[in-house]
């Protein structure tokens, strides 16, 4: 089934500002790449905005599908799933294509300039950390919303390592890290409670 002009205009807006930015991608540039008149950008959006909060969304959609199936499609233990997130970023900090989060490089740009793409952007990273949270909490950890922050933390300040160091495997060493919190709240929750003195 053949996309519509919106998907694909979205679609196409997706690839550019990810490989160029969203600053230095103009509208002519997009439409030039789509083959779509401006007329059909205006008649589906009213703003360069309103393209690029599109296109968030669409990205939000794919990275979570990719994200969470993978993790749901691993076998193992619970504590082995969540250390799973981070075997997926390593793969996707390998990828040809890849140029950090586009959420970050979003909230990057727009920051203090519109309110509307930073709101799209943060909600991308708390449905990440919501499903960490799920991940943690079958794990049987003693503050799942702690421990999920921190994960989540782990894997932004990787990301953000690949994108701008490059050279090093963030990936492998924000895992140990992770493992590390885990392991430790798994034990807290496993000390016995002291018996009370007489």
């Amino acid at each position: 089934m053949r996309p519509s002009k919106r998907d694909h205009l979205v679609d196409t807006a997706l690839d550019l500002f990810h490989r160029h930015g969203f600053h230095a991608t103009g509208i002519d540039r997009v439409l030039s790449e789509a083959g779509v008149a401006r007329m059909t950008l205006y008649n589906h959006f009213k703003s360069k905005d309103e393209l690029i909060l599109a296109v968030l969304q669409r990205r939000d959609q794919l990275f979570r599908d990719w994200l969470f199936g993978r993790i749901e499609a691993t076998a193992g233990t619970p504590r082995e799933r969540v250390l799973a997130l981070f075997d997926a970023y390593a793969d996707w900090f390998t990828q040809e294509d890849f140029r950090g989060c586009t959420f970050i490089n979003a909230a990057a740009e727009f920051a203090g300039a519109n309110d509307d793409i930073c709101a799209v952007a943060a909600e991308h990273k708390r449905l990440i950390a919501s499903f960490v949270r799920g991940l943690v909490a079958a794990a049987g950890a003693r503050q799942p919303d702690v421990l999920a922050d921190r994960i989540a933390l782990l894997l932004d300040g990787a990301t953000v390592c690949a994108q701008v160091l490059k050279a090093g495997d963030w990936a492998r060493k924000a895992r140990a890290a992770a493992a590390d919190l885990i392991d430790a709240d798994l034990a807290a929750t496993a000390e016995p409670t002291a018996a009370p003195t007489t």
